[in-house]
């Protein structure tokens, strides 16, 4: 068995938040906080340890309470880049990454991906949700940037990025991969909508109730 203890989550805040205007969108208001504020607290409940992954306003991030690193990697490479980041710096069997603008993650998503890591003797556990396909039918599809690795993998992610790879679904297949589907009853069909706009950002602050 996984442990709680034995898990480090990591809130992955470092990119450019293009898509916002070049905001820095963990620092983005929702329900009052910062979003990765958020999202570090719901890590918090599920894991051992947490760290932040950010490459600006680094102050606003320390002040979070958190240990706050930048990229490993020179010129925002991604998300491949903070989990990179992470591995470096992670003192535990296993790392839990969660990108910053999915403030309604799971918060049983910690659990869920360990038991599937444990059950399938895996090195990465990914999780998978019901997203539109844009032609109006739900499918599963994996989530990349909410992976549970193992610590060991670094090495590999080293190699990988050296190359000039920076594809995370071209990293994980290189390994055991378990994928956790998210679509039971009971699980929110919005716990892995990410605000990539101000716009989407404020569409989610007012329709998801404040108690979750």
């Amino acid at each position: 068995m996984i442990a709680q203890q034995d898990i480090t989550g990591l809130v992955l805040a470092g990119g450019r938040g293009s898509r916002m205007g070049g905001v820095d969108k963990g620092l983005q208001n929702f329900r009052g906080l910062p979003l990765a504020l958020h999202t570090l607290m719901r890590l918090q409940m599920q894991t051992g340890n947490v760290m932040v992954n950010a490459n600006r306003n680094l102050a606003a991030y320390e002040a979070f309470g958190a240990p706050v690193w930048p990229d490993v990697l020179a010129d925002y490479a991604g998300p491949l880049a903070g989990f990179l980041t992470g591995l470096e710096r992670c003192e535990t069997q296993w790392l839990l990454t969660v990108p910053c603008d999915t403030p309604l993650f799971p918060l049983d998503l910690a659990q869920r991906l360990a038991a599937a890591a444990d059950a399938q003797d895996a090195e990465i556990a990914m999780a998978a949700a019901p997203e539109d396909d844009g032609h109006g039918h739900i499918q599963v599809r994996p989530q990349p940037v909410f992976c549970l690795l193992r610590v060991e993998l670094l090495e590999s992610l080293v190699a990988f990025t050296q190359a000039g790879g920076r594809k995370i679904d071209a990293w994980t297949a290189q390994h055991r991969c378990a994928i956790v589907p998210f679509d039971q009853p009971g699980d929110d069909p919005q716990a892995f909508f990410n605000a990539n706009t101000l716009a989407e950002l404020h569409a989610l602050e007012s329709a998801s109730p404040s108690s979750t």
